[in-house]
């Protein structure tokens, strides 16, 4: 049997974060230190990873493992605040330093919470589900200042609010973004950070969502840039005559002062390996967290001290205990004859029976991850990959957990990521991320490499049932692939179909005589409904190739006879015959152990030899070839998936070469595997796993695999320290750069190894690791977090509104309420729907027969709402006259809500300012919604004169050329019909004139899209520097824990070999910053920009559309 592979290995996958391109692979240099740093002991007599420190007199608070500490100003032993399951963060003494404010996550959410500074119960301050993040107290004590998204048109501008410490309604300061801040002492001005991305994993930043401190005066209205550098100013801190900040202007993050009166800046830290981290000011000092520890900085004196902690903690979190791991499958395979399968799952192996039995552990190995089992045919051996000596290599044990793993490879890879045992059980087929294909001998190790792909990794291959042959698909330089034999005795490598097609999946059927595989052949084209551009989707065909001259066809004609009385139809019996040599030839391939099957292969003329299976053009993937069938996966087209991606559920088929038909097995599969006996199959789909015969009109198992007991003992610790090293080698050997940005990758492994010992929390372990691929200097470098622990999720519902506070009254009135709609899908409105309207002014008296007044705060009235009928009281009258219920539908957000109405109040400002001659648009991305949006603004401005396409917050995606290949359509011709307006050729061509508006939270393909638009000169561009982040990533390898970084793959340069854009961003054409002042005006300057140079553009080259000349006329 042939094709045996786990069901990790899908094909399909689309680069989608951001380019469609071949990866760049590095090898990097092995770390060679030691002792290995992250293998230390924390003392906790002068503990690390102390993190969110703030100070007052002579009390520190801090963030340790989740919760929240106390400490001496001059170290001593900590005592512990707060002790749950959530995180808790970002606290802040009250200015009489009596409370504590912090950002708690009690319920499944970061919520504004209070404490008392000596201990206590918490009491919760807000009840909104976005998240909350405390930023300092107003001055007065009386209110917590908090940012928060909760009005934000985009999720990415986020504003300042206020709450009463005695609890009511959230305010929103009069600013249009803000972060971090920091008032004067009189109250009456702010220093602040008009962009939050100082927790970003990007370190030495110089794009155009760099920061700077601002100023602004409230009693004016008026903002002022404070600091100009080129990198970040961040945390200002306002003491008297002087704002402290942070600053990268050095290379690492170091605290400055900047004098108000003299305008002169001075450096107070000097630290060389670390950067000053969450400072926060009290009375006279400003406390921070540097390699882990707390400093304090005495403003007095200019002096800094390293602060010693004592912490004692049970660190729950961090103990070891019994788990399950069914959540961390990521790899899988079954045994030879279906009785058993085997898994990876949180770095073990284990192998599950498929009814009678235990789970096994095989490897019992916390902190060593094993990965991508595969089963071998004979059934005595599981190969997998170990990363026990450092680095990762294969190994093989007994499958039946009896004996002593071996190391059989001394070679090291470039992060291999895929086996295949041949079918005698005496070689495997390796292939690595540096697109390389190896070939393994398990006696002896022998390594050689069979062939590299040109542009993508070798991801499908297939070994010939003699263990003789080896077929594969190789990348080619124009992106296709090819299928490609290779002869394991000789070690050459045969061409089998040309770079003309993108054939994949090769595998061979049982007896050698065939060859199969998938391919792009068909084309035929789904025509847009606007352009009737093609779209390409279901292309693949499945084909076959006779591997001799002398092998029959397939599928020779068929006729239908008459049979005379007493005599067989002779297809009848040559099926009986066949069907019995099939069963003598298992019984005898059973009692000889399996022999080898010499497959004779006529090279010559090979291609011309393929024949087309009769299937209808699809999505293939995943061939395997059993008993006369051939099994593949089909995942249909979805739209905003592109070819062979989306969420259409994938299923399981096969095609019977007797019948010559296609036959489901599975309507759902999201993968699978064929015994060695081609009997059975392995699958899984979504979260269940089984085990199903090899046939037409299968069910998923009425008894799925046991997975729930996989379990196994974690440690915590021992995993932090194994993820550490496998994200610090996927970057080592996925990052674009060899050379690493010129950063010295093992120093970095020492530097930030040295605090793995003190994380207790995961948490603390995401910070760590985003600081350490912070120091790559890279865009689309981030982290996602693991097994954090989480508190149940108790959500809010929302009305699509924004309340008021009735000061006379106590009450709450609506305020603004979002009724623009998003018909593509978007979240409804539930204050205008028929029946159940609400309008602006009214109050709200009641939720659910709960009365409500001030200081309850009306959003905790919908706590677990979301989705639910919900009854309001509401009338025009404080007292209640005239009151009426409406039931209502809350739901979990109002993104789209106010993201619509932004769009449609910015698409009626433009139509006012110019009369109706300019459209406008908006898009929110490069990917589904940024195509969306384009559409939607795009085609009904055809006509106008002007178009603004405005990209501001644009989130990227997909690199936008395709976007430009319709902005640069030139009129061609046009056509006279008899009745109606002329016909225009091409029919979307924009023949007025085109603006684009950008600022810096515009990146990633929202860098790209003002990059062409510059590139192809197809008008100005106008607002500010774009994000800088155009170097890409392409897909997702987890860590152990199913957490994970990214790695950059791939970066821009330019057609004169420059790199471009990269932490730098796109020039706009004409600057414009929409400054603080003027949005709180209710200008928005940008806008009104593109206006003014598109109105005066078509006023000096007015929109010409050609007229035809007289009608032709025949001369009789």
């Amino acid at each position: 049997m042939t094709s045996r592979h786990p069901l990790h290995s899908l094909r399909g996958t689309v680069r989608s974060l951001l380019l469609v391109l071949p990866a760049i692979l590095a090898l990097g240099a092995v770390a060679t230190a030691a002792p290995d740093p992250v293998d230390g002991r924390p003392d906790p007599r002068d503990m690390r990873m102390l993190r969110n420190p703030d100070i007052h007199g002579d009390l520190i608070v801090f963030t340790y493992a989740g919760d929240l500490w106390t400490v001496g100003r001059h170290g001593g032993q900590a005592r512990r605040l707060t002790g749950s399951t959530g995180y808790q963060s970002q606290p802040k003494f009250s200015p009489d330093g009596s409370s504590i404010a912090f950002s708690g996550n009690y319920d499944g959410n970061h919520d504004v919470y209070v404490i008392p500074a000596v201990g206590g119960e918490p009491v919760r301050l807000t009840w909104h589900p976005g998240w909350d993040r405390v930023i300092d107290w107003q001055n007065d004590g009386e209110s917590v200042r908090f940012q928060s998204a909760r009005q934000s048109h985009t999720g990415r501008d986020l504003q300042l609010f206020t709450v009463p410490v005695s609890g009511g309604l959230p305010l929103r300061i009069p600013l249009p973004t803000a972060g971090l801040s920091s008032y004067s002492p009189d109250g009456k001005q702010v220093a602040f950070n008009r962009i939050s991305r100082e927790n970003r994993t990007w370190k030495r930043y110089k794009g155009g969502m760099a920061q700077d401190v601002w100023i602004h005066d409230f009693d004016r209205n008026l903002t002022r840039r404070l600091t100009d550098w080129e990198g970040s100013d961040n945390y200002p801190m306002w003491q008297g005559d002087t704002v402290y900040f942070t600053s990268d202007r050095g290379g690492n993050l170091q605290i400055y002062a900047h004098d108000l009166k003299t305008d002169q800046v001075r450096q107070l830290t000097f630290h060389e390996e670390y950067d000053v981290k969450f400072p926060s000011q009290g009375p006279g000092a400003i406390v921070y967290e540097c390699g882990g520890w707390l400093w304090v900085l005495d403003l007095d004196t200019g002096k800094t001290e390293r602060i010693q902690v004592a912490l004692f903690s049970d660190n729950v979190v961090a103990r070891p205990q019994l788990k399950s791991v069914a959540d961390n499958i990521d790899g899988a395979h079954v045994g030879p004859d279906g009785n058993r399968a085997v898994f990876a799952a949180r770095g073990d192996i284990f192998t599950v029976p498929a009814e009678k039995g235990d789970v096994r552990n095989l490897t019992q190995t916390p902190g060593i991850r094993e990965r991508d089992p595969v089963w071998s045919p004979d059934g005595k051996s599981v190969a997998y990959f170990s990363d026990r000596d450092g680095e990762y290599h294969v190994f093989i044990r007994p499958a039946d957990g009896k004996g002593e793993e071996k190391r059989i490879t001394g070679k090291d890879f470039a992060w291999p990521q895929g086996l295949d045992w041949s079918p005698d059980s005496k070689r495997l087929l390796l292939a690595d991320a540096a697109m390389n294909l190896w070939l393994i001998t398990v006696d002896g190790g022998d390594v050689q490499k069979i062939d590299t792909g040109r542009t993508d990794e070798i991801r499908s291959f297939a070994w010939s049932p003699g263990s003789d042959w080896v077929a594969y698909s190789r990348s080619e330089e124009n992106n296709f692939n090819s299928i490609f034999l290779y002869n394991v005795a000789d070690r050459k490598v045969h061409r089998v179909t040309t770079d003309f097609t993108d054939d994949t999946q090769p595998c061979f059927d049982d007896e050698g005589e065939y060859l199969f595989f998938a391919s792009a052949r068909h084309f035929n084209p789904t025509l847009g409904g606007f352009d009737l551009k093609p779209i390409w989707t279901e292309m693949d065909g499945l084909y076959v190739v006779p591997l001799r001259e002398d092998v029959a066809h397939p599928f020779p004609p068929e006729s239908d006879e008459v049979v005379l009385a007493g005599e067989e139809d002779d297809q009848d019996k040559k099926s009986k015959e066949a069907k019995k040599g099939d069963e003598d030839g298992e019984e005898d391939e059973a009692e000889a152990g399996g022999k080898d099957k010499v497959v004779d292969i006529d090279l010559e003329g090979i291609g011309d030899r393929i024949i087309a299976l009769d299937v209808s053009p699809g999505n293939y993937f995943d061939l395997s070839f059993s008993g006369g069938k051939l099994f593949y996966l089909e995942r249909p087209f979805s739209p905003g998936g592109g070819r062979g991606n989306g969420a259409a559920s994938t299923s399981l088929n096969l095609y019977d070469l007797e019948d010559r038909e296609v036959k489901s097995v599975l309507k759902s599969c999201g993968g699978y595997a064929l015994t060695a006996d081609g009997k059975k199959i392995l699958y899984s789909d979504k979260d269940q796993w089984g085990i199903i015969e090899a046939k037409a009109d299968q069910k998923p198992a009425e008894k799925p695999l046991r997975t729930a007991d996989l379990k196994a003992m974690v440690d915590p610790r021992a995993e932090w320290k194994q993820m550490f090293r496998d994200a610090w080698r996927q970057e080592r050997d996925f990052f674009y750069d060899p050379g690493m940005h010129g950063v010295d990758w093992d120093r970095m492994y020492q530097r930030y190894g040295q605090l793995v010992p003190y994380v207790a929390h995961g948490s603390d372990f995401s910070y760590l690791l985003g600081e350490l691929i912070g120091e790559l200097c890279s865009s689309h470098s981030y982290v996602r977090p693991g097994d954090v622990p989480q508190p149940e999720s108790v959500g809010t519902g929302l009305l699509g509104c924004d309340f008021t506070l009735d000061r006379e009254n106590d009450l709450y009135r609506f305020g603004r309420i979002f009724t623009e709609r998003d018909w593509n899908g978007g979240t409804d409105t539930p204050l205008n729907q028929p029946g159940s309207e609400v309008h602006p002014d009214e109050y709200l008296l009641a939720v659910d027969g709960v009365e409500l007044e001030a200081p309850t705060n009306p959003y905790s009235l919908f706590l677990d709402t979301a989705g639910k009928q919900v009854v309001l009281k509401v009338g025009p009258e404080p007292d209640g006259k005239r009151s009426r219920e409406v039931t209502v539908v809350p739901v979990r957000s109002e993104d789209n809500l106010r993201y619509e109405a932004w769009v449609q109040a910015n698409r009626r400002r433009v139509d006012e300012l110019s009369d109706g001659r300019i459209g406008y648009l908006h898009m929110p991305n490069t990917a589904v919604g940024g195509q969306q949006g384009f559409a939607k603004g795009y085609y009904p401005n055809l006509r106008k004169d002007g178009l603004i396409i405005d990209e501001r917050f644009n989130g990227g995606g997909f690199i936008p050329d395709f976007f430009m290949n319709i902005l640069r359509q030139k009129l061609v011709n046009l056509w006279k019909p008899r009745y109606g307006q002329d016909w225009r050729t091409p029919g979307t061509a924009f023949l007025g004139h085109l603006a684009m508006i950008s600022n810096g939270y515009a990146g990633s393909g929202g860098d790209a899209l003002p990059y062409y638009f510059k590139y192809y000169e197809l008008g100005p561009v106008i607002g500010t520097r774009t994000w800088g982040g155009l170097v890409g990533i392409s897909r997702n390898i987890r860590l152990m824990d199913g957490g994970g970084v990214t790695f950059p793959e791939f970066g821009l340069f330019n057609v004169d070999g420059d790199w471009d854009v990269e932490n730098y961003g796109v020039d706009p054409t004409i600057e414009i910053d929409n400054l603080p002042h003027e949005e709180i005006a209710g200008r928005d300057p940008q806008l009104e920009k593109a206006v003014e140079v598109l109105l005066q553009k078509i006023k000096d080259e007015p929109v010409q559309v050609p007229a035809h000349g007289d009608f032709p006329r025949n001369k009789n």
